[in-house]
């Protein structure tokens, strides 16, 4: 989950040097036929992106592209171009090959053999995309190794010093303001541009809006519902986490103009993705329709046992959505450019389910 992603976060400033001297070392064998041809115009350059941390000008078509944190790489795979180097998945992989199944489908799609995966020797020989091992912060070694011409993270929670370190392997595109904040739709407009295929990112926009829109209207119980996206840690009660407008996962169903709870309301202008309150305080729920958290179906019996959550109207009544924890369908509630296609419609089923139980 996000909580252990930005704890993870953290930049090694005495790589600098040694990396400075990796980013102008000749392309590796990685530099094969894993790396699909970017099919923008070199017309389209330069670009300039603005973010966080200021500027970044990419003169020329980026034909290598990195990433790092979560979900950036989608974007160049829906664009067609298959990534050198992007991280790995930690959280909801189902068949622990560091790839969502959403992402293998695309790389398949592009002619890549997702068996071969995570398999060292297949990543060193560019026959599939390296995984960059994220767990304890950005692997700057690994990254340089892949020698990318671009470094996309418009979607992350990079710090300075990582931003710093990164642009010594190559032109990097930060996130625009709040780290871990930035939507589907900026982080698709900020990567593609960056590759000079802005007007197909706009387009790939506009599919996915089409794609959500319609899976809406197959739910339209949730049209009026006001849900609310928490955290429960099921060996304490004792308060309850939820995620801020500024975490993707409300933000992306506020977007749709789903009603807003009472609480993301007085929140709305929190920078922290997360915050937790004392289940002392628990009417403050009152007028939540749907919760949803992760777990299994047994929360929702320990939720209506406790004295204190048990009080709230959408616990009593059952109106609990549960994702599974640590899956892919868990992983795609915070949406992507793959995962929306793949998944939206079970997950809004999902969270529709507690309005139609009886």
């Amino acid at each position: 989950m996000r909580i252990s992603r930005i704890l993870g976060l953290g930049a090694a400033a005495v790589l600098a040097v040694s990396l400075a001297a990796c980013s102008t070392s000749p392309a590796t064998s990685s530099d094969t036929s894993s790396a699909s041809s970017n099919p923008a115009s070199d017309d389209a350059f330069p670009v300039t992106i603005k973010h966080v941390y200021g500027e970044t000008t990419i003169t020329q078509k980026p034909e290598r592209v990195a990433t790092v944190a979560w979900a950036n790489h989608e974007v160049p795979l829906a664009l067609g171009i298959v990534p050198v180097g992007m991280s790995k998945v930690a959280w909801g992989d189902d068949d622990d090959n560091g790839v969502l199944p959403w992402v293998e489908d695309k790389l398949t799609d592009l002619g890549v053999d997702v068996s071969l995966m995570g398999d060292k020797k297949a990543e060193a020989a560019g026959e599939v995309p390296v995984l960059f091992d994220e767990a304890d912060g950005i692997d700057f070694e690994a990254v340089a190794d892949t020698n990318p011409d671009v470094i996309l993270a418009s979607y992350s929670g990079i710090t300075q010093e990582d931003y710093d370190t990164l642009s010594k392997i190559a032109p990097v595109v930060a996130y625009p303001d709040i780290a871990w904040a930035t939507s589907v739709d900026d982080m698709i407009t900020m990567n593609s541009t960056a590759l000079g295929l802005g007007a197909e990112g706009a387009a790939l926009i506009d599919d996915l809006h089409a794609e959500t829109d319609a899976a809406l209207e197959a739910h339209p119980a949730l049209k009026d519902a006001k849900l609310l996206f928490t955290y429960l840690d099921p060996n304490d009660f004792s308060q309850v986490g939820f995620y801020t407008p500024a975490d993707t996962r409300p933000g992306f169903l506020l977007g749709l103009g789903l009603p807003e709870p009472q609480i993301l309301v007085d929140n709305a202008d929190s920078t922290d993705f997360y915050l937790t309150i004392s289940a002392e305080e628990v009417d403050k729920f009152d007028d939540v329709d749907v919760f949803i958290t992760y777990g299994d179906e047994s929360m929702i019996a320990a939720l209506q046992a406790d004295p204190l959550l048990g009080k709230i109207p959408a616990v009593a009544a059952g109106r609990i959505a549960i994702l599974p924890d640590a899956t892919p369908m868990a992983n795609s509630a915070n949406p992507s450019p793959l995962s929306i296609p793949w998944g939206i419609d079970e997950y809004f089923a999902i969270l529709e389910a507690p309005l139609l139980a009886k």
